[in-house]
């Protein structure tokens, strides 16, 4: 089967699954699967069907939970293919118990090149300068190849625009059928994604269904205060930035989700001018993403913070997250996690604190390796322990970590960014 006409089955095999009613035949059923590569066809209509079941049924592991939102994360192996092209990350994600929306991310500037490590060998230097000079070639051509696959099955598709801002805008080739939108996105040497959901979701251009008044109350409620001194951020959406240096934008991602304003990190990425590979500072991502945050009635503020739980508490207790520059060592990971690991049976705060007393006085005496700038969140703080709990963009086992403050003033690069509304 040429490339072509094999790619043109693996979208009428999407096409099928997403619209034909569930009485098709199971045979039928067996052999889209088989044409797609992947389970995806179920006995209920796709929007209709148990987001978990689903996700269960591809092997797509769990990214976040939340009382209103799930996602579902697989960043495939390198000789998976869809479409006859490449897929880096796969996404499926669910608003109350249901499938709202797929991403499938291509060639992009983020997983198609290792990030910059400072202690590469000849090796590995050799592949980063192979995978720049190729990575946006693939993006064109995975944009091609798609493109064409998809007017084959529906015919011409329609321009359109996706997205809030004028730098966290798409501009994509959207095509329609049978109440389900495609949109196939390719900012020039950026990403390819084909974004599949409802229309009344693409008609939306990516705005948010929730009112900004419910927004304000999940936010407030969202304050959980424990019977050990810990106060902390529930509701967390998890966003998993895999290999790549997406810190920054996966944690405004995570951010943004939080406070009601739908976002992506390869978008976000986009517009906060992320390097190749991954490094994106947070003054430039805080400048593209303004005027989307704006326009979502919320703003950004870079407050001047002392790493003090009293500080911390100002933007906790009102139920807002912090964002927070800093150097994510190897020393400092390793002290973290366990440790985090271990507090979980703290039942004496006043015991748990005698306990911090070595690691207070070694945090204050270390100092950590520039090479490791790293974003994450201040999530939630112990007045009675001196600590303050983080949370990484590196999957659901890096959800809360707690450190000492003095431990977290040796790391500080300083730079603190909220969204407030």
């Amino acid at each position: 089967m040429s490339g072509f006409r094999q790619s043109a089955a693996c979208l009428w095999a999407a096409f099928v699954f997403l619209v034909v009613p569930p009485s098709m035949a199971v045979e039928d059923a067996s052999r889209f699967n088989e044409l797609f590569g992947l389970p995806l066809f179920g006995q209920l209509p796709f929007w209709e069907e148990e987001a978990q079941r689903v996700a269960s049924r591809l092997l797509w592991p769990e990214e976040s939970r939340t009382s209103t939102e799930e996602s579902f994360r697989k960043y495939p192996s390198a000789d998976q293919r869809m479409f006859g092209c490449r897929p880096h990350s796969l996404l499926l994600h669910a608003e109350d118990g249901t499938p709202s929306s797929l991403s499938l991310v291509f060639a992009n500037k983020g997983d198609s090149v290792n990030p910059v490590n400072p202690i590469a060998d000849s090796g590995e230097l050799r592949e980063r300068r192979e995978q720049l000079r190729h990575y946006k070639r693939d993006i064109q051509r995975d944009k091609q190849t798609l493109e064409k696959a998809l007017t084959d099955l529906f015919g011409p598709p329609r321009p359109t625009q996706f997205g809030q801002g004028a730098k966290t805008k798409e501009s994509a080739k959207r095509w329609d059928s049978h109440g389900t939108a495609f949109l196939l996105a390719a900012p020039r040497d950026e990403y390819v994604v084909l974004r599949i959901m409802p229309v009344d979701s693409a008609d939306a251009g990516g705005r948010s269904r929730v009112s900004d008044q419910e927004i304000r109350v999940r936010v407030a409620g969202r304050v959980e205060r424990r019977e050990n001194g810990d106060v902390i951020l529930r509701d967390m959406p998890m966003v998993n930035q895999g290999p790549k240096g997406y810190c920054v934008p996966a944690t405004w991602e995570r951010v943004l989700r939080y406070m009601g304003v739908p976002a992506d990190m390869y978008v976000l990425a986009m517009a906060g001018q992320t390097q190749e590979g991954g490094g994106t500072s947070m003054t430039a991502i805080q400048e593209g993403v303004h005027q989307a945050v704006v326009r979502a009635g919320r703003r950004i503020e870079s407050p001047r913070l002392r790493l003090e739980t009293v500080e911390v508490a100002r933007y906790i207790d009102r139920g807002l997250p912090v964002m927070w520059a800093m150097f994510s060592t190897e020393e400092f990971n390793e002290v973290v996690t366990l440790r985090s690991q271990q507090r979980r049976e703290m039942k004496d705060p006043a015991e748990w604190k005698k306990l911090l007393s070595n690691s207070r006085r070694d945090g204050k005496n270390k100092r950590p390796t520039t090479d490791t700038g790293h974003v994450c969140m201040i999530i939630g703080y112990n007045k009675k322990t001196g600590e303050i709990a983080i949370t990484d963009s590196w999957g659901p086992a890096y959800t809360e970590r707690w450190a000492t403050l003095e431990e977290a003033r040796t790391v500080s690069q300083g730079h603190f960014q909220v969204i407030n509304f």
